[in-house]
């Protein structure tokens, strides 16, 4: 499938041409997938699961009924590529056991406590309710098995997880701050959300923010998270974050690094490189074109894509103001952002510089961290991984007969 771009008037070289970028088709749009292909059953999603994996026929069948649901055509390519990503975040465990996590976890707490404290409640509040969190961990519910010993033998995240929010009932329950707020109280559900370091989880790995904006079902942020640590919650989270966006990304390999990533940073990072083969900049190729806070809403300082686009547009006489250049930038998280100005004056002005069809995807340059890593990686290491478990699923389940 091709898809023809028309410029706008607002851009001066460009106003009356269309540039075509060739793309390879992702079906209906929602997943990979192609609309003429036949669809698994539960039996063939079990087949399609590693054989080593504990009770096949319930994780299949709640594929299926997720998938169903979500409106997911269930081909071997969908398929698979769900089956891929489970076994790479949790090699099918609702909630898997972390190597080391205990130790990990105590280390986190001695280490960063304060200075993440004060990062969430400000240096004054922070400082003393990191202080008075350390006193409990030392000393309740019992000094001879207190809760930082307790956090030393966690397995899972799901251990570790109920355990901090555990400590923050005690603390809510035990800690008032009237006289460092006038008349607020530590609210036990309040101070957890806020503090507490498990945001992402279940055998999907799916951001607790992500959950929270497509909940299934009522609640509270508490029984969200019990959900995410169920089989079917953690897969359903884990499914919509994967499939439930259109690109036009002609292998999986690209929704895997945007899983690591973030939603698009694939597309992100070849509007980046192109910014870089027309100017010879050098910016980073992380699939970020704004600048967030932590609850992911853009701030005011411009980025370094951003100050190159506005130098770009400059340099040859495209006529988009920093407001509409900013709007456009928005929209980055979006499939509409190929629609807006900014990135059709990209592709168009990359393939004036270079005599090259302008390129939909490339693989991000993004460090992964995290207590529960034993050292660092990045999205390729991730999305190869992942890949890899993608053409074994697709091998094995090749020759099935629909």
């Amino acid at each position: 499938m091709k898809k023809s771009f028309a410029y706008s008037a607002c851009v001066k070289t460009l106003s009356v041409l269309a540039v075509s970028i060739g793309l390879s088709a992702c079906g209906n749009g929602s997943w990979w997938s192609k609309d003429d292909e036949p669809t698994l059953d539960a039996e063939h999603i079990r087949k399609a699961i590693p054989s080593r994996v504990n009770d096949r026929s319930s994780w299949a069948k709640d594929i299926y009924d997720i998938t169903e649901q979500l409106g997911i055509p269930q081909t071997k390519e969908n398929v698979c590529t769900i089956v891929a990503v489970v076994d790479q975040e949790s090699n099918f465990h609702a909630d898997p056991q972390v190597a080391g996590l205990g130790a990990k976890a105590v280390k986190e707490v001695q280490d960063q406590l304060e200075e993440k404290f004060k990062a969430k409640l400000g240096d004054n509040i922070g400082g003393v309710i990191a202080g008075y969190f350390q006193e409990v961990l030392k000393n309740q519910p019992s000094p001879e098995d207190n809760y930082l010993s307790q956090m030393g033998r966690v397995k899972t995240e799901r251990q570790l997880d109920e355990l901090y929010r555990e400590i923050f009932d005690y603390m809510a329950k035990h800690y008032h701050v009237s006289a460092l707020t006038g008349t607020a109280k530590l609210l036990g559900q309040d101070i957890s959300e806020k503090l507490n370091p498990i945001t992402t989880l279940g055998s999907m790995q799916v951001l607790l923010s992500y959950a929270k904006d497509h909940k299934r079902q009522g609640g509270s942020m508490a029984d969200l998270r019990t959900d995410m640590y169920s089989q079917y919650g953690g897969l359903y989270y884990g499914i919509h974050r994967l499939m439930m966006y259109p690109a036009d990304y002609d292998k999986p390999l690209y929704r895997f690094a945007d899983y690591n990533s973030g939603k698009y940073s694939s597309r992100n990072a070849a509007f980046q490189s192109m910014l870089n083969s027309i100017s010879g900049a050098d910016l980073d190729l992380d699939g970020d074109l704004l600048l967030y806070k932590k609850d992911n809403s853009p701030i005011a300082a411009k980025s370094s894509s951003e100050q190159e686009i506005l130098k770009v547009f400059s340099d040859h006489n495209v006529i988009l103001t920093p407001k509409q250049i900013r709007s456009d930038l928005k929209k980055e998280k979006e499939l509409n952002f190929e629609d807006t100005a900014t990135y059709r004056a990209v592709s168009k002005l990359y393939q004036e510089k270079t005599g090259k069809k302008p390129f939909y995807a490339m693989m991000p340059e993004v460090v992964i961290s995290g207590p529960k890593l034993s050292r660092d990686y990045n999205t390729n290491w991730f999305a190869s991984r992942v890949n890899g478990r993608y053409q074994t699923c697709m091998t094995r389940i090749k020759h099935l007969k629909i």
